[in-house]
């Protein structure tokens, strides 16, 4: 697809996003309220992206409050929808949960409109990210140049249908994202940084140019047979624990928005909704920890290691 085709089923698609998530909130507020949580979180402020975060302080909130703050997070799309000093880079989160009690004609309309939002939402994302054929580099402009002010991260989150489960739970995620890589493709990588020609601040180009081929170097004197990882460190995350207890199994997901729970008219479950504690990175204990081999880190830009 050509870039003046992706622009007119960008902004199609993203139209018909919004006119399916207002249907699906219709839909809702139309339905018996068994029971609402949500956990607020502080905003992020301008110039705070990238501060390390140890601690955060969870709202909660329950009843009408929280079912009318999680519908409006829904169609949280645009950054006029944040305060001018909140920043538009950093994710914003609201975990909860919103109950709802439906016949089986109702459960199969919302899960419908769910379904068709959360298609349009891999469609919007696949538009930019892959059928544009544009860069990453390019990504921003295009999608700002003809949605002003869209926050794609919101926009491409999909929602969280459940039903019927006994028990939903709230936690904090802390992980790291590690890929193996080998190490032709990190020269192949380094060499297209090197050859790109670019001033990366704060550096000049020639400087820029000079470290990077000092990191080539280095990756050159590596043995062929090198164990290399890229480690990166994910930001905390909330996330919900839901336990089926007719199945006898718990099911995990990450909880950025509020998940959609409905309770089937010939079901004999009272939900028990359980609360997202604050979150504070010196208290964290792990039932369990595998042992990680060594490593050592060999280009700290790029969170490369080599196994040790």
């Amino acid at each position: 697809m050509n870039k003046y085709l992706s622009i007119e089923t960008l902004t199609a698609c993203f139209k018909k996003q919004e006119k399916k998530l207002s249907e699906l909130i219709g839909l809702l507020m139309n339905y018996p309220i068994i029971d609402a949580r949500v956990f607020e979180l502080p905003q992020i402020e301008k110039g705070e992206e990238h501060e390390q975060v140890t601690e955060i302080t969870v709202n909660p909130l329950q009843g009408n409050e929280a079912l009318n703050l999680g519908l409006h997070f829904y169609q949280k799309l645009f950054i006029h929808h944040n305060s001018p000093n909140i920043s538009s880079k950093a994710a914003s989160r609201l975990p909860g949960a919103l109950c709802f009690a439906v016949s089986h004609q109702q459960y199969k309309e919302a899960m419908n409109a769910i379904n068709e939002v959360n298609q349009l939402k891999t469609k919007l994302e696949n538009i930019v990210t892959k059928e544009s054929g544009i860069s990453k580099e390019q990504r921003f402009e295009f999608v700002h140049d003809h949605l002003r002010g869209l926050i794609t991260l919101n926009a491409y989150r999909t929602i969280t249908p459940l039903l019927n489960p006994d028990s939903i739970n709230f936690g904090w995620a802390n992980k790291n994202i590690i890929n193996k890589v080998t190490k032709q493709q990190i020269l192949e990588r380094l060499e297209k940084s090197y050859n790109a020609g670019r001033a990366v601040p704060p550096y000049s180009s020639d400087q820029w140019a000079a470290l990077v081929a000092l990191e080539i170097t280095d990756i050159k004197k590596l043995p062929n047979d090198v164990i290399l990882k890229i480690k990166r460190p994910v930001k905390v995350q909330p996330i919900t624990r839901v336990w089926y207890s007719e199945l006898q199994k718990q099911v995990q997901y990450a909880c950025p928005l509020p998940v959609i729970v409905f309770y089937t008219e010939d079901s004999e479950i009272k939900p028990k909704i359980g609360a997202l504690s604050n979150y504070n990175a010196n208290a964290i204990k792990h039932r369990y920890k595998p042992k990680a081999k060594p490593l050592e880190l060999i280009i700290p830009r790029l969170h490369l290691y080599r196994e040790i």
